[in-house]
C-alpha cells in the first residue's frame, strides 16, 4: 500500500517547474509581453514562477535571447505585474533585469516602451 503513495510523491517532485505552474494563462501573457518587447517569436524561456494570488498578480521568468541556451544557464530575468489575474490582465508594469517600465516612469523612453507593450497586449487580448 505504501508504494503508490511513494511513487506519487516522487512523481510530484520530479515534474518540471512549468508543469506545476500556478497560472499558465498569466505566464503565457507575460511571455507574450517579453516576446513583444524583444521583437521576436523565438525567445528561450527557462524557469517560470507565477503569483496570481498577490496584489498585483505577477510572473517572473528566466530567459535568453539566444536559442539553445540551457535553462540552467539563463540568468536574465523578465517580470510582469498585472492589474488582475483574469483576462484582460491589463499590464501594470514589467521589468527586464533591473530596468522597469511603467505608466509612471520618469524616463520618457521607458514610459513609451511600457505604453507600446500595453497597447500590443490589449490588441492581443481582444
Amino acid at each position: 500500500m505504501r508504494k503508490p503513495i511513494i511513487l506519487f510523491a516522487f512523481a510530484a517532485f520530479a515534474l518540471p517547474a512549468d508543469a506545476m505552474a500556478q497560472s499558465p494563462e498569466l505566464e503565457d501573457t507575460c511571455k507574450s509581453v517579453a516576446k513583444s518587447f524583444f521583437m521576436t517569436d523565438q525567445l528561450a524561456i527557462g524557469t517560470v514562477q507565477s503569483f496570481p494570488e498577490l496584489k498585483p498578480p505577477g510572473v517572473r521568468m528566466s530567459y535568453s535571447t539566444r536559442q539553445g541556451t540551457a535553462p540552467a544557464e539563463m540568468t536574465d530575468i523578465f517580470e510582469c505585474e498585472f492589474d488582475k489575474a483574469d483576462k484582460p490582465h491589463n499590464l501594470a508594469r514589467f521589468c527586464v533585469s533591473s530596468t522597469c517600465y511603467s505608466p509612471n516612469a520618469d524616463d520618457g523612453d521607458r514610459k513609451r516602451r511600457f505604453d507600446e507593450m500595453r497597447i500590443l497586449l490589449n490588441r492581443a487580448e481582444k
